[in-house]
């Protein structure tokens, strides 16, 4: 599998691209700002956009969608839309073929309602579900603890080799490893919801507290 993560401007913002190499079939995630960087590269290497994906519907994340539609000629995909090349629907655990494997969609509401990511080979497209160290934002309770469901028993549940690449370079590291996130993140180490909003309530003293940026 072919990951190329993409420093697309905003906040950090990170874009991706994965292809299958050996049918040269790619998606594209979260093209945000520069989205003619990404389709360049698919170009200079002979890959093939099959997928327009965007991780939730922030402008950050989407704003880059219609000049990369208007470049490939695909529909964006966010959650609840269906892809008109295959008939399939971005709902959880949906599969969109990809060369001789498949994209899985985990719904992962908490950041917002529609959030998804995206598990392709031994990688995960993360957005702003979870960061490396760090996890999404949220503003309410019950938005925190979706998010506390959708990373303890849907992304934690995944494989330790599974790569993590978020939708901004927020972290120690643009990117991570299920595995390293279970050992180091201070969101994973709580040991219960009321710690882990504790945690997102106290976060600032936290953060100046540890000497984390």
């Amino acid at each position: 599998m072919i990951i190329k993560q993409f420093r697309t401007g905003g906040d950090r913002n990170l874009g991706y691209l994965a292809a299958d190499e050996v049918s040269g079939d790619a998606l594209v995630v979260d093209a945000s700002y520069n989205p003619g960087m990404i389709y360049n590269f698919a170009c200079e290497h002979g890959l093939t956009i099959r997928y327009l994906f965007s991780t939730h519907g922030h402008s950050d994340h989407t704003n880059g969608n219609a000049t990369t539609s208007q470049l490939t000629g695909l529909k964006p995909l966010l959650y609840g839309d269906t892809c008109p090349e295959t008939g399939i629907s971005v709902r959880a655990g949906a599969r969109f073929p990809l060369g001789s494997g498949s994209v899985l969609i985990i719904h992962t509401p908490g950041h917002t309602e529609d959030s998804i990511c995206l598990h392709v080979g031994d990688a995960l497209f993360t957005g702003d579900t979870l960061f490396t160290g760090k996890v999404g934002g949220t503003m309410t309770a019950e938005q925190a603890l979706a998010e506390y469901d959708s990373l303890r028993n849907k992304l934690m549940r995944l494989p330790d080799e599974t790569r993590v690449f978020p939708g901004h370079d927020y972290g120690s590291s643009p990117a991570s490893t299920i595995a390293e996130e279970k050992k180091s993140n201070p969101f994973l180490l709580q040991p219960d919801f009321r710690s882990f909003l504790a945690l997102k309530q106290n976060w600032a003293a936290y953060k100046k507290e540890h000497g984390i940026a």
